[in-house]
């Protein structure tokens, strides 16, 4: 997604939501917004027929919901935009089936604007969202508390693919990975993709979940 300005579209069923989300974005000189949806279904509508680079998708919409819009999104399209759910409660179960579903990470709406205008650069680098504490209890509230046996890939990761994907699990970014093992930045970027090829994950915020729900790290601090 090397292209400028970045290319959003809005979906959510609140107008002045929308509106608000427009304004903020659209004041910056890297962002353009190309397109606003007021249910799920038309937010599948036109995405595919903008191709934008990043989708803000409210959660709970008409139609289709925010979930079922963002499946059939990444499901049906070669090259997909990033996805970032806007959602009102961080514990929003709705935010957690989302992430599950391929969504790079989740903004909650009370955010300031600064946040919402990196938020968006973030993914659009190919990063995720990823409130550590947030996942924890997510992942808490949704898989049993004592898996019946590790998962298959655990046995597959090496060490320090394994000490990538617990350091994911706490928010860092692949430089500061970097920082914290002593390697280059191009030696964490070939582990993680080992970490999402072996987990079976499309980013590292499912690669993170998959790790919750199979026991490999612990649910609660």
């Amino acid at each position: 997604m090397s292209r400028l300005p970045l290319r959003v579209v809005i979906a959510d069923d609140e107008r002045m939501v929308r509106t608000a989300l427009r304004v903020i974005l659209d004041a910056e000189d890297d962002l353009e917004v190309v397109g606003e949806a007021a249910t799920g279904a038309e937010a599948v509508s036109l995405v595919r027929s903008l191709t934008p680079d990043i989708v803000l998708m409210d959660v709970r919409m008409p139609e289709i919901d925010g979930i079922r819009a963002t499946e059939q999104i990444l499901a049906t399209l070669a090259e997909p935009p990033r996805i970032v759910v806007v959602t009102t409660f961080e514990n929003d179960a709705y935010v957690y089936d989302a992430l599950r579903a391929g969504a790079a990470g989740f903004l909650l709406k009370r955010a300031e604007p600064d946040e919402l205008i990196g938020a968006v650069r973030l993914v659009a680098r190919g990063d995720c969202l990823l409130f550590p504490a947030a996942v924890r209890t997510l992942a808490a509230a949704h898989t049993p508390p004592a898996p019946p046996a590790p998962p298959a890939w655990a046995a597959r990761l090496t060490d320090r693919e394994a000490d990538v994907l617990r350091l994911m699990a706490a928010g860092l970014s692949n430089l500061e990975i970097s920082g914290h093992l002593g390697v280059g930045t191009q030696t964490v970027k070939t582990h993680v993709a080992a970490v999402l090829a072996k987990t079976g994950s499309r980013d590292r915020t499912q690669a993170v979940i998959a790790a919750y729900e199979g026991g490999f790290l612990m649910k609660k601090t």
